[in-house]
C-alpha cells in the first residue's frame, strides 16, 4: 500500500533521515521503533507531508507521489493520529470528528455507527468540548477522526503515550480490528514494547535516522528486537 525508497529529510542544515527504504502492506501493522531522537516522528512527518522530504520516493497504492502538502497527502488517502493527539479543544466531540468531512464527498458526511461501536464513550460525550476530555478519551477521539477519513494508510504516533492501561487495551483491540479489515496499512510508531510486539507484523528499527534492523516479526526473535530498540 505504501513504500519508500532512499527517503531523506533535513531540518535546516541537519540531515535527520538517511535513506529510509520501507514498505507497509494493507492488512498489516508496520511498527517503527527506536530510542528517542532517532527520527521516528520525522519519518511520519515526511510521509504525511507536514515536513517535506529532501529526497527519495514515496509510492502510495502503486503511484509515485511528488512532494505534497499535508492536505493533499490526506486527500490521497493518508491519515494521521499525531503524537499529542491535537484535538481542537474548543470544538465538541462531534465537531472534532466532523472536521474529517473536509476530505469526503458530501454524500458521505456522516459519522459511521462503527465509530460508536468501537468507542462508545464518544457517543456519550458528543456535546462535550474536546479540551474537557481525559487524555485517553482524546486519543480515542483522534483515532475516530482519522478513521472517518477512510484512509488507505493510517499513521499512528505513540498512541499509548500517557494513556491509562484499560484505554491502551481498547486501542490495541481497535488496531487489531482495523488490521483485520484488510483495507488499510497501519504504520505504528511506538515505544511500549509489549504493545508494539503484540500488534506488529513487520518491524523497522531506526538508529541515527537510518534503518538498523528490519524484517517480519517471524524472523526477529523477541529478545533480539528488545535489545536492539533498548540500546
Amino acid at each position: 500500500m505504501l513504500s519508500t525508497e532512499n527517503l531523506t529529510l533535513h531540518y535546516g542544515g541537519s540531515q535527520i533521515l538517511h535513506g529510509i527504504t520501507m514498505e507497509a502492506k494493507a492488512g498489516e501493522v508496520t511498527c517503527v521503533m527506536g530510542t528517542n531522537g532517532v527520527g521516528k516522528t520525522s519519518l511520519l512527518k515526511a510521509l504525511a507531508g507536514t515536513h517535506p522530504r529532501s529526497g527519495g520516493t514515496v509510492c502510495l497504492a502503486g503511484q509515485d507521489l511528488p512532494v505534497l502538502r499535508p492536505q493533499d497527502m490526506a486527500r490521497r488517502g493518508l491519515a494521521v493520529v499525531p503524537q499529542g493527539r491535537m484535538i481542537f479543544p474548543l470544538l465538541t466531540v462531534r465537531e472534532n470528528m466532523e472536521t474529517a468531512f473536509a476530505l469526503l464527498p458530501k454524500s458521505e458526511h456522516r459519522i459511521p455507527d462503527e465509530i460508536y461501536d468501537l468507542f462508545p464513550i464518544l457517543r456519550d460525550f458528543l456535546h462535550r468540548r474536546g479540551g474537557d476530555l481525559s487524555g485517553g478519551q482524546q486519543q480515542q477521539l483522534a483515532i475516530a477522526r482519522a478513521m472517518i477519513m477512510k484512509p488507505k494508510v493510517l499513521l499512528m504516533d505513540e498512541p499509548t503515550e500517557g494513556i491509562q492501561p484499560n484505554i491502551i487495551q481498547q486501542i490495541g483491540r481497535v488496531i487489531e480490528y482495523l488490521k483485520g479489515r484488510g483495507d488499510m496499512a497501519i504504520i505504528l510508531v511506538e515505544q511500549y514494547f509489549d504493545f508494539a510486539y503484540g500488534l506488529a507484523d513487520r518491524f523497522y528499527v531506526l538508529k541515527r535516522g537510518a534503518v538498523a534492523l528490519e524484517g517480519p516479526k517471524a524472523d526477529l526473535p523477541r529478545e533480539t528486537l528488545r535489545a536492539t530498540v533498548s540500546v
